[in-house]
């Protein structure tokens, strides 16, 4: 089974950096696609960036030169580095994996998630 438990939110000011780490266990990470989504109040849950088995990544319009995923296979970590905050970044965050190759930053195909951490940018 796989297990994912996300780190790292907090409140931080408009245009601050914070980092979201996800430690993983029970898979073998060359073999999962893996992902960061996030979720506002009243809205739905939304992809944020992912990374290929090949390494490759996806990142969404909103967030295209600020946000940068990566992975360290050899501590089944997978970051998420989020520079030039904004208030409509505040969201809770999720760590996300899929067996097999991504298939675009829906959530639908993500079949494994972490409870979440809680990132609040004020203005």
């Amino acid at each position: 089974q796989v297990l994912l438990m996300e780190s790292g939110g907090g409140l931080v000011q408009a245009g601050w950096s914070l980092t979201l780490s996800c430690a993983a266990s029970g898979h073998t990470p060359s073999t999962y696609c893996m992902g960061w989504f996030r979720q506002a109040p009243g809205k739905e849950r939304a992809g944020v960036a992912i990374v290929d088995l090949d390494g490759s990544t996806t990142y969404a319009d909103s967030v295209k030169g600020r946000f940068t995923i990566s992975q360290e296979n050899a501590k089944n970590t997978l970051s998420l580095q989020m520079n030039s905050l904004k208030v409509e970044d505040s969201a809770l965050y999720y760590c996300a994996a899929r067996w097999g190759v991504c298939a675009g930053l829906r959530a639908g195909p993500f079949g494994y998630w972490g409870q979440g951490t809680q990132v609040t940018v004020s203005s």
